[in-house]
């Protein structure tokens, strides 16, 4: 009865018009069907000007030698103004075939930089404030060049306060070498198993705006695979700030951080890497979070219709248990191919939901299977509190009653009313911003900010009473999200005591923090 009434309580709307929002994504598609046309789509949420509202870049693809992309492709970037508008603000051209995005404060001055995957290369930006980027990619040495980066995380791995780069890199691909396919006669994308996968990369921040690729040094280089999504998160609690990452039709990794400068592959350990029947999934994007109240970061990962999206409940030891079909989560994204995924407390009654963006690849899929369609509606799903879903979409609003292709999805609190609202891309369409209009709970927002360990405090992990977050890097598909973090208080309106474990160890208590409203806590140097 709690599922049915809390996805009742949950309501989106769909204010992609009125907030201002013109800009359409292009993925050149093209009777070549290149793979990458139907992979793109990211968008990052981030503070670009410090006014205590949300701004949001939205990524194009781009034009393919053979497509038609109509209007020329371009990213945009979308100031906040208050009162859920926006207004497009000048941005640099693409320099590439665009993917995704993520936002992190490289250079820890209190500024949000930027860093858009493509092929076949990637762009950092710095911010220079005053609504201004520089393109510094070359001489920060991340350009990943070469190669098909897909989404990206900021981790600060070896523990210097600065925020190190992981890219996950799908797969070998060349424009001038089409893979040609098709379905009864009609040309359609090659099944991903017909391009070799890539290596990720990882680069160390040497400050200074310098990097080191250090793929090979940390180990990560020996994880060859076509990799999609990536969260950033301590998965063993043991102070190390660990990198799930999620791989299409190769095995899941489960990268632990050593402690010495590498990483070490635990997917086979924690049963994480295959199904059941020892096959590696389609995984697309994938989050972290606790959703069974046992305080531990559970993972949950999007695949293809027939797969089931993925969760792994975090049992605080190898191997994990996988909760896919127990949780609801089987029979409830069984249709649908997943992309962006996010684990958040939309109606604020202290438990974490699922907002999942869906799509299918090919065109002509109904054709083949009628159980299954090309445009798919996104996915709400409610938590019962102990990791037991119910399908609350039927509820959730007019946008949950149309397809998509849906790629990224990113989560943001735009109007600052402790409702977490969230936006995703449509393929070749204009993105989908969905405003939270669910504020029947209280709730409360905190806003950390790293001195001796990294501004962002990615890695730092939060407690109010039963509850615990974790500020992560990457999570969803292409996507970069608000790293303020909100906790539901339900009913409850005391003052709260906060914990804080900040990414280098140390540990911060705060008391009698009001509801209703964000707070900015520093890191003692105590």
């Amino acid at each position: 009865m709690k599922a049915l009434l809390l996805a009742a309580a949950i309501l989106f709307e769909n204010i992609t018009e009125t907030a201002g929002i013109r800009w359409r994504h292009v993925n050149g598609e093209s009777l070549e069907r290149h793979l990458v046309e139907t992979t793109t789509g990211g968008l990052a949420f981030f503070d670009f000007d410090n006014d205590g509202l949300m701004d949001l870049l939205l990524v194009t693809g781009g034009q393919t030698q053979k497509g038609r992309a109509g209007a020329a492709p371009k990213h945009a970037l979308y100031r906040n103004l208050g009162n859920r508008r926006f207004a497009e603000v000048p941005f640099d051209e693409p320099q590439a075939y665009g993917m995704g995005a993520t936002a992190c404060d490289f250079d820890n001055n209190g500024l949000a930089d930027l860093y858009i995957t493509g092929y076949p290369k990637s762009t950092m930006y710095r911010n220079l404030g005053a609504g201004k980027f520089q393109d510094v990619t070359v001489a920060a040495g991340v350009a990943n060049q070469g190669q098909w980066g897909a989404s990206a995380a900021c981790l600060d791995y070896d523990g210097d306060g600065l925020l190190d780069l992981f890219v996950a890199n799908y797969a070998e691909f060349s424009f001038e070498k089409p893979k040609p396919c098709d379905f009864a006669g009609e040309p359609t994308y090659c099944a991903q198993t017909a391009y070799e996968g890539l290596p990720p990369r990882l680069y160390r921040n040497l400050g200074n705006w310098r990097f080191e690729d250090v793929s090979e040094r940390s180990g990560v280089k020996a994880y060859p695979g076509r990799a999609l999504g990536a969260v950033a998160v301590d998965a063993n609690a043991d102070g190390r700030i660990d990198l799930f990452v999620a791989r299409d039709a190769s095995p899941n990794l489960l990268l632990i951080n050593q402690g010495n400068g590498t990483f070490r592959d635990f997917g086979l350990e924690a049963e994480v890497a295959y199904n059941q029947d020892g096959v590696a999934r389609a995984g697309m994007g994938v989050d972290a979070g606790d959703v069974n109240g046992d305080l531990r970061p559970d993972f949950i990962v999007t695949n293809f219709d027939t797969e089931y999206h993925a969760l792994f409940l975090n049992a605080g030891r190898f191997p994990f248990h996988e909760a896919t079909v127990a949780s609801g989560l089987a029979m409830h994204s069984k249709p649908y191919v997943g992309w962006g995924v996010r684990l958040a407390d939309f109606d604020n009654d202290g438990d974490l939901d699922a907002l999942i963006a869906n799509g299918h690849l090919h065109s002509h899929i109904e054709k083949s299977n009628r159980s299954v369609q090309y445009r798919e509606p996104p996915l709400l799903l409610v938590n019962d509190g102990k990791g037991k879903f119910a399908n609350g979409s039927a509820q959730a609003g007019t946008a949950f009653a149309r397809g998509y292709l849906g790629r990224g999805l990113a989560t943001a609190d735009i109007d600052n009313d402790g409702a977490v609202d969230a936006a995703f891309i449509d393929l070749n369409a204009a993105p989908v911003l969905l405003h939270n209009r669910s504020t029947a709970n209280q709730w409360i927002g905190l806003k950390l900010e790293g001195t001796k360990s990294n501004r962002d405090a990615i890695g730092a992990h939060v407690t109010i009473g039963a509850q615990r977050r974790w500020i992560t890097g990457g999570s969803s598909f292409l996507a970069g999200h608000d790293r303020r973090i909100v906790f539901g208080l339900g009913q409850a309106n005391q003052p709260a005591r906060v914990e804080i474990v900040w990414p280098n160890g140390r540990r911060q208590t705060v008391e009698g923090l009001a509801p209703g409203k964000y707070h900015t806590i520093r890191e003692s140097n105590e």
